[in-house]
């Protein structure tokens, strides 16, 4: 079988035919892309060792496992893990929350693990969401990656689920990650943009990293712009392998689904929505708990042999890729749902220390290398943001279940060992912790040769066909949203080449896409598309892609904005409550001035949002009930005008009463499908439930 080494060329004692000699080249999956190098200096390691290879870890054979002697990538990750403290380094800007897992199917054919086997049985666990570039006093509502981190505290010990909201990644070998995130965080010369990656060292950095494409169309859509955190997926990204009482091994891919199902916002509202109110997404976490509205969702798992496995076309162990749904059905085994907000935010969100190694027996590794360099670099991560090699003993991080050792002392100890005996085997304590055969952890038993080399599998190559799947599988709408959102960010650049590139790439996922783009940056010429290392593939469509195809038909968990002002009618406000909250849905009332309104039957009505400090970004769907003295006085308000425009713009269904109806003709607004009348509340609910749209095409223009 012939091999692929990715990002280094096949050494030669001559310079290659399409190359000059001073021309070095950098990539992966057998693709090159030529640098000037000139008088650039070797990349070494910290002592002076020149590096070969930068883009592969050391494997014992192309898909074998990632070698601990692997000094170099050790070496890149250690220091990159310790750039800073005490804040992570990625996933900062976090939100966590108390709950517990029940599982409803035992998977007991496939694992020993009781968490999953118990039927029945809750186990408690805490979860924390987090946006990935930003540091902790950014924004929740970038367009941004979303982390998905569950620490199960089990009966055998703690599993932790690491993952985020989107199945794949941008890299497929961990030595990559620093490379990674150091491109797309704020450029260190001039420290900005923060939270964002439309500047040039990030796309620099995608354009000259093919394997990226699949996840640069997820990032690019809508997936990276939750309504809420209650209303995003999550993934464990990697293939993870489940262990039975007879030692035979399973494949596994686990997903978690909403109960309120899948909502974004739009860009222009997630761009307000920052301004409105930088923690909408952990208010709104908050909000819901303290409500009893617990947010929850259905884990279901992916499981597949080692011989559906060699039937794919794409390899399982390429973290760039997914199994689509329709290839390896999902089965649901269980529900997690968070009831209690953490007491303190320093001492649980924050000191929360989560890892991919934590596992329980039952649970084993794939050798996916994006995996196996995180079952290192996680653990690396916390003694330096946490300080101790005991930061196991934190209240948060310490199992429920009983656990003993033998390790001692060390920084920040608080337990107190005591006795002669801090070793394993002895004979001087009977009542000394020892190895348990029966019912411990047990590696998964799997055949490994091979030549020992820094070589990526040639199974790895294909970097286009999922990205082309993902992108022709979303709805008109997304599509336009995605290509939109790729205008926005590469006309942030300063460097004509480097859009130029990604529009070539774009060219091996859709040529409509590419010229869209190409349209929206303002090329008249579409650039050669780069050679691909094997050939794209038209992969079956899948509809699972898509958020608003699989949108639920429910108001659940949303919120309905009501504006008011003094004398807006009571027959009406009772009407749109009673409705609103039938469908699950919280109604917030708005009016110039906080405190109370006084309605036309003489009643007052409690406010929730001042006016000019509560725009209608901050909901789903909006009401407007004005007296015809109220109507006059606020199309004297900006901040009125907004809140209708704003909610029109960004294709919200608004709710209008003859009052309003002046309201809507300041603000410019014509009436379509979606601008109903209340008493017509049941169009009105129908329309909340969804976006408008149709109605994009009138009020914005999209690439």
């Amino acid at each position: 079988m012939s091999k692929i080494k990715t990002g280094v060329p096949p050494p030669t004692d001559k310079p290659a035919k399409s190359s000059p000699p001073a021309v070095g080249s950098v990539g992966s999956g057998g693709e090159w892309h030529q640098i000037a190098t000139g008088n650039q200096p070797a990349l070494t390691t910290n002592q002076g060792l020149t590096v070969a290879d930068n883009q592969n870890s050391l494997r014992g054979n192309q898909r074998g496992p990632t070698l601990l002697e692997d000094f170099i990538l050790r070496e890149k990750i250690t220091h990159f893990d310790h750039e800073r403290i005490p804040e992570r380094i990625v996933h900062a800007r976090g939100t966590g929350a108390h709950g517990f897992f029940e599982l409803t199917k035992s998977l007991e054919k496939n694992t020993t693990a009781k968490v999953l086997t118990e039927v029945g049985q809750q186990t408690p666990l805490f979860t924390r969401f987090s946006t990935v570039a930003g540091g902790s006093g950014s924004a929740d509502t970038p367009r941004d990656v979303r982390g998905f981190a569950v620490k199960f505290y089990t009966k055998e010990g703690n599993w932790d689920l690491v993952g985020n909201n989107i199945p794949v990644f941008f890299i497929q070998d961990a030595i990559k990650f620093p490379d990674l995130v150091h491109a797309v965080k704020m450029e260190p010369d001039r420290g900005f943009p923060q939270a964002a990656s439309a500047h040039d060292t990030f796309w620099d950095f995608i354009s000259l990293t093919p394997e990226s494409m699949h996840m640069v169309m997820w990032i690019m859509s809508d997936r990276t712009l939750p309504r809420s955190l209650r209303m995003m997926e999550g993934f464990g990204i990697h293939t993870f392998r489940l262990l039975n009482a007879a030692g035979e091994s399973t494949f596994v891919k686990f997903h978690w689904r909403p109960k309120l199902g899948l909502q974004s916002t739009i860009w222009d509202e997630a761009v307000k929505i920052a301004g409105a109110d930088s923690d909408f997404h952990r208010r709104d976490m908050f909000e819901a708990i303290r409500a009893g509205d617990f947010p929850e969702w259905e884990l279901a798992v992916q499981l597949f042999s080692q011989e559906e496995a060699d039937s794919f076309p794409f390899d399982h162990l390429d973290a760039t890729k997914l199994i689509p749904e329709e290839l390896v059905p999902l089965q649901v085994i269980g529900r997690m749902v968070l009831n209690r907000w953490p007491d303190n935010f320093f001492a649980e969100t924050e000191q929360v220390a989560f890892c991919p190694s934590h596992v329980v027996p039952g649970i084993d590794f794939s050798n996916d290398p994006l995996l196996q360099g995180r079952l290192f670099s996680y653990l690396d991560t916390q003694l330096s943001r946490l300080g101790s090699p005991n930061f196991h003993q934190i209240p948060v991080n310490a199992p429920k279940c009983p656990f003993a050792n033998l390790q001692r002392d060390g920084h920040m100890q608080i337990a107190q060992p005591t006795g002669r005996v801090s070793y394993e085997p002895n004979t001087l304590a009977a009542d000394s912790p020892h190895e348990k055969p029966a019912g411990g952890f047990r590696s998964a038993v799997v055949d490994e040769a091979g030549a020992k080399s820094r070589i990526r599998s040639e199974s790895f190559a294909d970097h286009y066909s999922q990205a082309r799947q993902f992108y022709r599988s979303q709805t008109t709408y997304e599509q336009a949203h995605l290509a939109s959102a790729l205008v926005f960010e590469l006309s942030k650049l300063e460097h004509p080449h480097i859009r130029d590139a990604l529009v070539a790439h774009l060219r091996h996922i859709d040529e409509d896409l590419a010229k869209r783009v190409a349209g929206g940056v303002g090329l008249t010429v579409l650039p050669p598309a780069p050679l691909a290392a094997v050939a794209v593939q038209d992969l079956a469509l899948s509809s699972a892609l898509q958020i608003i195809g699989k949108m639920k038909d429910t108001l659940e968990g949303r919120v309905v904005g009501v504006l008011i002002t003094h004398g807006s009618d009571r027959a009406s406000i009772d009407a749109v409550k009673k409705s609103v909250a039938g469908n699950g849905a919280k109604v917030k009332f708005v009016a110039p001035k906080i405190g109370e309104v006084q309605l036309s039957d003489g009643s007052r009505q409690k406010i929730d949002g001042q006016l000019a400090g509560t725009p209608s970004v901050i909901f789903d769907a909006v009401v407007i009930i004005l007296s015809d003295v109220g109507a006059v006085a606020l199309c004297k308000d900006a901040a009125a005008i907004d809140f209708i425009r704003a909610a029109f713009g960004h294709l919200k269904a608004i709710g209008v009463d003859h009052g309003a109806e002046l309201l809507l003709k300041k603000a410019g607004v014509e009436k379509d499908a979606g601008v109903i009348a209340i008493d017509a509340m049941d169009h009105f609910i129908a329309a909340a439930k969804t976006r408008q749209w149709e109605r994009e095409v009138n009020v914005r223009t999209l690439a």
